[in-house]
C-alpha cells in the first residue's frame, strides 16, 4: 500500500534527481564563463557558442522543471524560499533570462548592441548563475533566516505564513563561508564539465588541447572547495527532527550519521564521486580518452542527488530556520496533500518517456563532432 510518507519520500527523490540533472547541465554555463579566455579567435568563439547553444535550452528547462516540481510537491518551501529569499532567486532568474536573450539575438540582423554585448551576457550567466545556485542550495545545510506561523493563514489582513527576518531577503547567504565554498565548488564543477564536453564534442585540435589544460585549472579548485564543504558539513551540527513529535533540534554529526544510517545513499554518493574522478583523471592521463564528460556527468547527477537525499531523508530538516528551529521545513510539514502527491506520482510515470526523448534528441544533434565548417554552413547558427 502506498502511504503518505512514501509519497513524500518519493517526491523528495524526484526533486533530488532533478537537482542532479541540473548540476550536470550547468556545463553550459561553465563553458560560457570561459568564452573569453578559452577562445582566442572569432572562429573559436563562434564554435564554442554554437556547441553550447545546442544545449542551453536543456539547462533552462530543467531549472524551470526543478522549480515547478518543488512548487507542486513542497509548496511551503516554494512560498518560503522563493517568496522570502527573492533577491537571490531573482538574481538567478535574471542570469538565465539574459542567457536566453543572448542566444536568440546576438546573430540577428539589426543587432545594435553588437555580438560582444550579448556574449558578455553569456559570461555573466556562466559566472553568477552557477555560483548563486550553489550558494542557494548550500542553505539546505546551513539554514536561512525565516519564521513560519501557519496560524497567520486566518489573518484576513496579512495571511502570510512565512516571513523573512531581514531586509536582504536571501543575499545574507553570501556572508556564510560554507555557502561560499559550495557556490565556488558548483562554479568550478560546471567549468570542469564544460572542458570535458569540449574535448568530447569539438573537432578542433587547438581548442581540445587548450580544454585539457583548462581542466587542470578548474578540476583542482573544484575538488578543494567540494571536499571543504563536504567535510565541514559532515562534521558540523545538523538539523534533526524527532519522528514522534516533529521537534527540530541540533544534532552533532547529523549528516555524517545520515550517510552511515543510509548505506544506499552513502554508496551512491561514493560511486558518484568516483565516477567524476574517473572522468577527470582519465582525460588527464590519456589524450585518446574523450568520454570523460559521460563519466563525470553521470557522477555529478548521482553525487548531487545523494547530497539532497542526505539533506531531506532520515528525519532531517531540509530547509532549516535559524531564528527558530521549529519553523524549519521537513518533507513532512511542507508537502502537498496526499491526494496531490498521489496524482502527481501517476503523472511522473511519464518521466522515463520524457528522458528517452531528451536522449534521442541529444543523440540526433550530436551524431558528429562539431567544427567551424558546420557552424559556417548552418543558417540557424548563433
Amino acid at each position: 500500500m502506498i502511504t503518505y510518507s512514501f509519497l513524500q519520500h518519493y517526491w523528495w527523490f524526484i526533486i533530488s534527481l532533478l537537482a542532479g540533472l541540473l548540476a550536470f547541465l550547468l556545463f553550459v554555463q561553465g563553458g560560457q564563463s570561459m568564452l573569453f579566455s578559452l577562445s582566442k579567435t572569432e572562429d573559436e568563439k563562434r564554435l564554442i557558442i554554437n556547441a553550447l547553444g545546442r544545449k542551453w535550452e536543456f539547462t533552462f528547462t530543467t531549472l524551470v522543471t526543478f522549480g515547478g516540481a518543488f512548487f507542486a510537491s513542497f509548496p511551503l518551501f516554494y512560498s518560503t524560499s522563493f517568496g522570502g529569499a527573492y533577491w537571490v532567486w531573482m538574481a538567478i532568474l535574471f542570469c538565465f533570462i539574459i542567457q536566453a536573450v543572448s542566444y536568440e539575438f546576438q546573430s540577428k540582423p539589426g543587432n545594435v548592441f553588437g555580438a560582444k554585448t550579448y556574449r558578455s551576457f553569456l559570461f555573466i550567466n556562466g559566472l553568477l548563475g552557477t555560483f548563486l545556485i550553489g550558494v542557494a542550495i548550500a542553505t539546505f545545510f546551513t539554514g536561512s533566516d525565516f519564521l513560519i506561523n501557519k496560524g497567520n493563514i486566518t489573518n484576513q489582513l496579512a495571511p502570510v505564513i512565512s516571513q523573512w527576518q531581514n531586509p536582504w531577503h536571501g543575499l545574507e547567504a553570501l556572508l556564510n563561508l560554507r555557502n561560499l565554498t559550495f557556490g565556488l565548488a558548483v562554479f568550478f564543477l560546471a567549468r570542469s564539465l564544460a572542458t570535458l564536453f569540449f574535448i568530447n564534442r569539438l573537432n578542433h585540435p587547438v581548442l581540445e588541447a587548450r580544454s585539457r589544460k583548462y581542466l587542470w585549472y578548474n578540476a583542482i579548485p573544484f575538488v578543494v572547495f567540494f571536499l571543504t564543504f563536504v567535510i565541514w558539513t559532515l562534521f558540523s551540527e545538523g538539523f534533526a527532527v524527532d519522528p514522534a513529535t516533529g521537534i527540530v533540534s541540533m544534532e552533532k554529526y547529523k549528516y555524517f550519521t545520515n550517510l552511515m544510517e543510509m548505506p544506499i545513499v552513502l554508496s551512491s554518493f561514493l560511486l558518484g564521486v568516483v565516477a567524476v574522478l574517473v572522468g577527470v583523471i582519465g582525460t588527464w592521463i590519456s589524450a585518446k580518452f574523450k568520454k570523460g564528460i559521460w563519466f563525470a556527468g553521470v557522477g555529478t547527477i548521482i553525487t548531487v542527488c545523494s547530497l539532497f537525499l542526505t539533506a531531506g531523508y532520515n528525519n532531517t530538516a531540509y530547509y532549516p530556520a535559524t531564528p527558530n528551529l521549529q519553523s524549519s521545513l521537513t518533507i513532512f510539514n511542507s508537502s502537498s496533500s496526499e491526494f496531490t502527491l498521489n496524482a502527481m506520482a501517476i503523472v511522473s510515470l511519464l518521466i522515463p518517456i520524457v528522458l528517452g526523448y531528451i536522449f534521442y534528441a541529444w543523440r540526433a544533434m550530436e551524431k558528429n563532432r562539431i567544427d567551424i565548417e558546420d557552424v559556417n554552413g548552418d543558417d540557424h547558427a548563433y
